[in-house]
Parts: structure tokens; sequence; C-alpha cells
């Protein structure tokens, strides 16, 4: 006589939970100079000369602007980098990440 194995049966889960997405702002003052910020743009964020000139005219004309939307990690990353450029500089430039 053969053994009958008991049907142990798993549920799979099927859904997968993507990473979530930060968005990186970038805020304005009276202190830190247009091309400063363009400067950080193209140095941390690997922006264009132009791309960084239409975030900074946005960030001047609205008090704010999103620079980006990025991975946990790499919106950590860069905005430690640029907030210490920015103070490196004698800025006080605010740079935020959020939730997108």
């Amino acid at each position: 006589m053969a053994k009958q194995q008991g049907a142990i049966r798993e549920k799979e889960n099927t859904f997968t939970r993507f990473p979530k997405h930060y968005k990186v702002t970038i805020y304005n003052d009276d202190f830190t100079t247009m091309d400063f910020v363009v400067k950080l743009l193209v140095e941390v964020f690997y922006k264009t000369e132009s791309e960084a000139t239409v975030i900074m005219l946005s960030v001047h004309e609205h008090g704010k602007g999103v620079v980006g939307i990025y991975s946990y990690d790499m919106a950590v990353s860069l905005v430690r980098r640029a907030t210490a450029m920015a103070r490196d500089a004698g800025f006080p430039l605010r740079i935020d990440y959020e939730p997108e």
C-alpha cells in the first residue's frame, strides 16, 4: 500500500508592492543667489543648465519648486548633499523630500 501524503496548499501572495517615490522640493529665500541655485541643480541633481534655470525661476516665482522624484535613498542622499553644499557656501537654502 502506497503512502498518501497530505496535500498542503500554500496561498501565494501575488500582490507586488513597489517602493514609494519621494519628491524633492526646493524653497525660495531672500539670501540664496539664483546663480548658486542653478549651480546646485546642475552639480547635485545633474540637471542641464536650461532645466536648472526653469526650476530656479519657478522657485523664485512660486516660492517653491519640485526638483525631481526619486527613491527614498536617492532623495535623502541628494537633499543631504545639496544642503551641505549650500551651508558650505553660506546660504540658508531649504531643500526637503516628502512622499509623492
